[in-house]
C-alpha cells in the first residue's frame, strides 16, 4: 500500500478516536451530578424566579373532581405581599363558598367562614376550600428557607431532561409535608413534577406543572415566573384531583388593608 494511503488511514483513525473521546467526555459532563453547592444555588433560584419584591394579585379557577360526586368549579382571588410574607385568598364562587377566605400572617394560616363569623387557625396541610390544594400552591416559594435538598439523579420526564432531587424539611419549620421530591427541567429550570410524602414515607400528593409563564415586575426589575396550570392528584383518595388555572396576574401595588381580617370580613357583609 502506498505510504500516502497509510497516512490517510492513520489520520482517519486518529480523527475517529478523537471524535469518540470528545463524545464520551461530553456525555460524561452532561451526566455529572449537581454538586451540593450547585443544588443549593438551584433551589435558591427556583424561589427567586417565582418571588416578587412587591405585591401580587391573580384570579384562580379551581376545578375539583371527586369520585362519585359532581365536579365543582371554584372562583377565587388571591393576593400576596412577598416582602411581608402575607397571603389572602377570597372565594367568589360557587355561592356556597362566597365570602370564605384564608389569611396567612405572622406565619399562621387563618380561615374565615362568614356563616359563623369566626376565624379559625388552620394547619399547613389544610385543603383550601376542600380541594386537593393547600397554602403552598398559592403562596410564594420558600424551598430554600424550609427544606434541605439532596440530589438524587438525572432522568427524563416525557420529552424533558430533568434533575431529580429530594427536599427534607428543616428542623422546627412548619410545612404541609416533611419530604418533597422534585423533577426540574434542565433547560428552563421550571418545576415539572412534585411529590409530597408524609413522615411515614407514604405518598400523599403528586402535582404536575405543564405550563409556566413569566411577567415583568417593575418593583423587582426582573421577570417573575408562575405556573399557569397546576394539576394535583390525591394519592390517598385515588380518582380525586384538582386543577388550578392562574389567570390575570397583576403585580401592581396593593392597599395594605387587604392583608387584614377586617378586610375579608367586609367582603362577606
Amino acid at each position: 500500500m502506498p505510504i500516502w494511503k497509510l497516512c490517510d488511514l492513520a489520520t482517519a483513525r486518529y480523527a475517529t478516536l478523537c471524535l469518540t473521546s470528545i463524545i464520551v467526555l461530553c456525555t460524561a459532563a452532561e451526566a455529572a451530578p449537581l454538586t451540593q453547592a450547585q443544588l443549593d444555588q438551584l433551589i435558591t433560584e427556583l424561589d427567586d424566579r417565582q418571588r416578587n419584591s412587591g405585591d401580587w394579585k391573580a384570579q384562580a379557577y379551581l376545578e375539583q373532581k371527586e369520585t362519585g360526586k359532581n365536579d365543582t368549579v371554584y372562583d377565587a382571588v388571591f393576593y400576596r405581599r412577598d416582602a411581608d410574607d402575607k397571603l389572602m385568598i377570597l372565594f367568589l364562587k360557587p355561592k356556597s363558598e362566597r365570602g370564605k377566605g384564608y389569611l396567612r400572617m405572622d406565619k399562621n394560616l387563618w380561615f374565615y367562614d362568614p356563616r359563623v363569623g369566626k376565624w379559625e387557625r388552620r394547619t399547613e396541610r389544610e385543603r383550601i376550600g376542600g380541594t386537593d390544594s393547600n397554602r403552598a400552591d398559592f403562596d410564594e416559594s420558600r424551598l430554600a428557607e424550609e427544606y434541605d435538598a439532596s440530589f438524587t439523579g438525572e432522568g427524563t420526564l416525557g420529552k424533558f431532561k430533568v434533575w431529580k432531587m429530594t427536599l427534607t424539611a428543616k428542623k422546627g419549620v412548619d410545612v404541609a409535608y416533611p419530604t418533597v421530591k422534585l423533577w426540574v427541567d434542565q433547560a428552563t429550570k421550571n418545576i415539572l413534577k412534585q411529590q409530597e410524602l408524609a413522615a411515614s414515607g407514604k405518598l400523599m400528593r403528586t402535582s404536575y406543572y405543564p405550563k409556566w409563564k413569566k411577567i415583568m415586575s417593575e418593583s423587582k426589575g426582573a421577570h417573575v415566573w408562575f405556573p399557569e396550570q397546576i394539576r394535583i392528584f390525591d394519592e390517598i383518595e385515588k380518582g380525586n384531583r384538582t386543577t388550578i388555572f392562574m389567570k390575570r396576574v397583576d403585580l401592581s401595588k396593593l392597599p395594605r388593608s387587604i392583608f387584614t381580617k377586617a378586610w375579608l370580613e367586609s367582603k362577606s357583609r
